[in-house]
């Protein structure tokens, strides 16, 4: 995994986080963004971050609701969530707001070789949407991307499926972070299982 974040001009703290867990069978990652910036979007993205963590072995949309009315009153988040299961190669994602998932696959004959979900409008811990996880196929070596709204569209092109995740991301976030806003790149590549030997 890779991980790369800036804050907006002039502030000394970034609202946008990642989510890094392991789980039964695999593991749970994500990007939560705390809507604003400053001190107040940092502390609403750690509590969500620490919600979902602590209920990281549930179902995304069990978890996405978990993290609602833990922060019903806030200011809230957007958030996206990938839960992937090496026990039969798929993941399940969810997305709630404006942050932007992409799976890349390692194959080049992939059809489609780039897949993205549906974001649904809303912010978690004000106005939650109609919940809808998707569930896709994962290999060996696919890659998954998650941008927040600081970064500008069109990022994909720059993405090399065989290049470090931490390298990918740290190229995203310096060609295409916005400096108005808090930006965050979490990349991460898909292992699958290790090879038993005998």
């Amino acid at each position: 995994m890779g991980v790369a974040r800036s804050s907006l001009r002039g502030e000394t703290v970034c609202g946008d986080l990642e989510v890094i867990g392991e789980r039964a069978g695999g593991v749970l990652v994500g990007v939560v963004d705390g809507i604003g910036h400053g001190d107040e979007a940092r502390a609403v993205a750690e509590r969500a971050v620490h919600t979902v963590l602590a209920a990281r072995g549930r179902s995304v949309i069990a978890i996405v609701r978990r993290c609602h009315q833990e922060l019903l009153g806030s200011r809230g988040v957007v958030m996206s969530l990938a839960s992937l299961s090496v026990a039969d190669d798929t993941m399940t994602w969810i997305a709630v707001g404006n942050v932007t998932v992409l799976l890349l696959r390692a194959d080049s004959g992939a059809v489609p070789r780039t897949e993205g979900i549906v974001t649904r409008g809303g912010i978690v811990g004000s106005r939650l949407p109609l919940l809808h996880a998707s569930v896709t196929c994962v290999s060996p070596g696919d890659v998954l991307v998650f941008a927040t709204d600081g970064i500008r569209a069109g990022f994909v092109a720059q993405v090399n499926t065989v290049q470090s995740p931490q390298h990918l991301a740290d190229r995203i976030l310096a060609q295409y972070g916005r400096d108005n806003d808090d930006s965050l790149v979490l990349v991460a590549r898909y292992r699958g299982t290790t090879p038993r030997e005998g």
